[in-house]
Formats: C-alpha cells, sequence, structure tokens
C-alpha cells in the first residue's frame, strides 16, 4: 500500500494528509523571496520542490533537456505538451529526490533553496489555459435539474447518445483563494418577463472535476479516437464553476449558459496526474437496461472513471468570525458519472476541434443518488423550497455575500495510498 522508499519531508507520511510521495502533483506558484516568478512546484507532504530551482542547482541532471526546459517555464503548458513518457519521467525522478537512496536531496547543501512551505506559496492557476469546455456528464444532476424545469422529459432526448457540453470563458478562470464578485445581469420574475437589471439574488456554485489536455495536441480537422484519449489525459483539478442561476433562467435559451457563468470558474491549484490516480482508475459506469447503445466512436473496452471523494462545506462570515468548523452541504463522488473523460474528449475533437496543451474539460455538476450527493445549492434545496441550516442557525438556499465555499477531494481504497487534491475555495463579495 505504501512506497518502499522513505519519504524524508516533513508532512508526507500523515495519514489523512493529501500530497504523500505517492501523488506528487505539479502546480504553479510564486515564492516570497521571488516576487513575480512563477515557477512549476511538485507539492510533497507540507512543502513544494521548486524545479527551476532545482535544475539550477544540477538536481535534474539525467532528465532530457526538454523536459528540464518544460519544468522551468512559469506554466505547465509546455510540459504539459511533451506527453506520458516525458510526464512519468520527470515525476520518478522528483520522487527519487525526495525519497532515500541516490540522487536524493535530503542531506543537499541547497535543500532548503529547493524545498519550500507550500503555506508561504502564492498559488496560480497551473496552465495558461486557451480553451475551457463545460460538460452535463452526470445523469443525477441532469435529471433533476430536468424534473424541474421538465418534469414529463427531464432528460432531452440527445441526452444518453452524447456528452452534452459548452464552450466556458477561459479569461475567468481563478485559482482557489480568489474572490468571487456577485455579478449583475438580466432577470425576470415570471417565465415570460419583462426583464430587469441587477445584482443576482441565486448565486449557486458547481462541484465539478477538471481535466487538462496533454501531449502534442491534434490539427484541425483530425479526430482522437476513445482508445487513445487516455494518454492526452494529463491530470485533474477540483473544480467550482460559479453559476447565477436566476441570470441562466432567462437566457439560456435557445443557446444555453453565457453570463450566468462567463464571470468566475475557480480551480484547485495542484494537478494530480493520471499516473498517480490510477489506483483509483474504476471501470466506467455500466449502461442500464433501456439505455441507447453508445456509438461506435465513443465506444472503448477498459474505459474508466476515477474515484474521488469530494465534499463541499459552506461558511457565512459570521461563522468564521466566531471560529465555528464550516457545515458540510454535500459528500459525492466523481466516480458517479454517465460520461467518461475520455468520451468526453473523443466527443469533442469528433468534429476534428483541434485541442492544444492546457485547455481544460471539466466534468460538470457532480451529483450522486441521495440528496446529501447533490453537487449545487439548486439541487440541494430543490431551487430553494428545501433551504440548508448551517452550524450559526443561518438558513441558506442559495449563497449570499460572505458566505465561503470550499470543496475538497482525495481518494482513498482500493488498496493504495490516499492521495488528495487540497481545496477550492472561495469566498462571495457582494454586487458593485
Amino acid at each position: 500500500m505504501t512506497d518502499p522508499a522513505r519519504c524524508w519531508v516533513p508532512g508526507a507520511d500523515r495519514a489523512d494528509g493529501d500530497f504523500p510521495i505517492e501523488n506528487l502533483p505539479w502546480g504553479v506558484a510564486v515564492r516570497p523571496d521571488r516576487p513575480g516568478e512563477p515557477r512549476v512546484v511538485c507539492a510533497i507532504g507540507d512543502h513544494a520542490l521548486d524545479l527551476a530551482e532545482a535544475a539550477g542547482f544540477g538536481m535534474l541532471e539525467g532528465l532530457p533537456p526538454r523536459v528540464v526546459a518544460a519544468l522551468r517555464m512559469p506554466t505547465l503548458n509546455a510540459f504539459m505538451a511533451l506527453g506520458a513518457a516525458d510526464w512519468s519521467a520527470a515525476r520518478a525522478h522528483v520522487r527519487a529526490l525526495l525519497t532515500d537512496g541516490p540522487p536524493s536531496i535530503e542531506r543537499h547543501a541547497r535543500r532548503d533553496a529547493v524545498l519550500l512551505d507550500r503555506a508561504s506559496l502564492a498559488m496560480h492557476v497551473p496552465a495558461a489555459i486557451g480553451d475551457y469546455t463545460d460538460f452535463y456528464a452526470s445523469e443525477h444532476h441532469a435529471t433533476n435539474v430536468g424534473s424541474m424545469f421538465r418534469p414529463n422529459q427531464p432528460l432531452m432526448p440527445n441526452w444518453k447518445h452524447l456528452p452534452v457540453g459548452y464552450h466556458g470563458r477561459a479569461s475567468s478562470i481563478v485559482a482557489s483563494g480568489t474572490p468571487v464578485r456577485r455579478p449583475h445581469g438580466q432577470t425576470v420574475s415570471s417565465d415570460d418577463g419583462p426583464p430587469s437589471f441587477g445584482p443576482s439574488k441565486l448565486l449557486d456554485h458547481e462541484l465539478e472535476m477538471g481535466v487538462f489536455f496533454g501531449g502534442a495536441g491534434n490539427a484541425m480537422g483530425e479526430r482522437i479516437p476513445v482508445a487513445s484519449a487516455r494518454g492526452h489525459l494529463f491530470g485533474c483539478v477540483i473544480v467550482n464553476d460559479w453559476s447565477a442561476r436566476d441570470i441562466q433562467k432567462w437566457e439560456y435559451q435557445p443557446l444555453g449558459p453565457f453570463n450566468a457563468k462567463n464571470f468566475c470558474t475557480s480551480v484547485s491549484p495542484w494537478v494530480v496526474t493520471l499516473e498517480a490516480l490510477r489506483p483509483f482508475c474504476v471501470p466506467g459506469p455500466a449502461r442500464r437496461e433501456g439505455d441507447p447503445a453508445v456509438l461506435d466512436y465513443l465506444r472503448c473496452d477498459g474505459d474508466f472513471v476515477v474515484d474521488v471523494k469530494l465534499e463541499v462545506l459552506l461558511a457565512s462570515a459570521a461563522m468564521r468570525e466566531k471560529g465555528m468548523a464550516p457545515t458540510r452541504i454535500s459528500l459525492g463522488t466523481f466516480a458517479d458519472m454517465y460520461w467518461t473523460m475520455s468520451q468526453m474528449l473523443a466527443h469533442h475533437t469528433s468534429t476534428g476541434c483541434n485541442m492544444r496543451p492546457g485547455d481544460l474539460l471539466a466534468s460538470g455538476t457532480i451529483s450522486g443518488p441521495t440528496k446529501e450527493s447533490r453537487g449545487c445549492m439548486l439541487e440541494r434545496t430543490w431551487r430553494g423550497t428545501e433551504p440548508i441550516m448551517l452550524g450559526d442557525g443561518t438558513e441558506r438556499r442559495f449563497l449570499q455575500d460572505g458566505d465561503e465555499l470550499v470543496i475538497r477531494g482525495w481518494c482513498e481504497g482500493h488498496g493504495a495510498r490516499r492521495i488528495g487534491f487540497g481545496e477550492c475555495r472561495g469566498v462571495v463579495l457582494p454586487a458593485r
């Protein structure tokens, strides 16, 4: 269950820690003594290894020059572009630096210059995201939301035939900890209008996972087959696709989400690789009797989902002022998806759409079969009719100014050591 080599980094051996030697997620950070210089880092225990600094001290010798050059860049895009063999080689080299035996840096004279306290780092979005696509891949979520507005036909006729998605706004993707400003927009008090303009009253979160595209990419006009899609999945992050439900209700027909979702999307800063997640990959969802057959271009033997446990926590401003623990409002798993990451990528490129390293694909809201596993306030409170009680005795139907929303994710069991994603958090600021 555990790595046979000893990892000597403080915090790496905690049973409930997110970043043991079995994880080694990648991120981009600014260190306090190098302001304005984002650099690639790798999380381990309570620390992070600065790859640019390590390269400067010769600690990356033995890796191909292209890998070393990519790890010295201010984003992960160049590293993501290299491909699975180089990703694995870099990860193995970092693991060796952080465990017993050569080329361990445990007793290196410049160890403290390259191994940094994670709490001291300012984390950035890990890649320069050129394009961002958000899917709608949870049957439980699609059925719940559909039943609110179309009780006689919760799922649209195409939903079980293809992974539904929309093109999101990459420019407003922010790192965990960045506040979200309540947006203005057009809303209506009745289905027929007329509209008025003002701050959203129905601000929501969406519990999601995202996967970064990697590898050389595909030329325009070429498809990525579902059987080879896995080789392009660099790693996963937690995603919170903040949503203004009242703006969404008025604008979404006929072309779908727009201003209701373009104002902010938060991502966790550490990218957990598919290699680290391999022990937690489980068979893709089986189709039930009555479900339509999947078309050949979406069918793949050995397809998988990842069993990531996900919890959503909410704390009001008053709760934080009093030092109260946040209230858990949701607990689910990424394994509860109808469509897999490989199918999402294969469908995305089925028209010949060209993907580029650093592109982000998000799952859409992750909801499960129980009330407690619903992944957004719209579902959790059933359009506000079943409010949630917070620890300070206040109710929530949707998010209020001053609320802090925190999403945590981790993998455990399956005969492997627990690994985690850290947190994706954000505080709601008033409209202005």
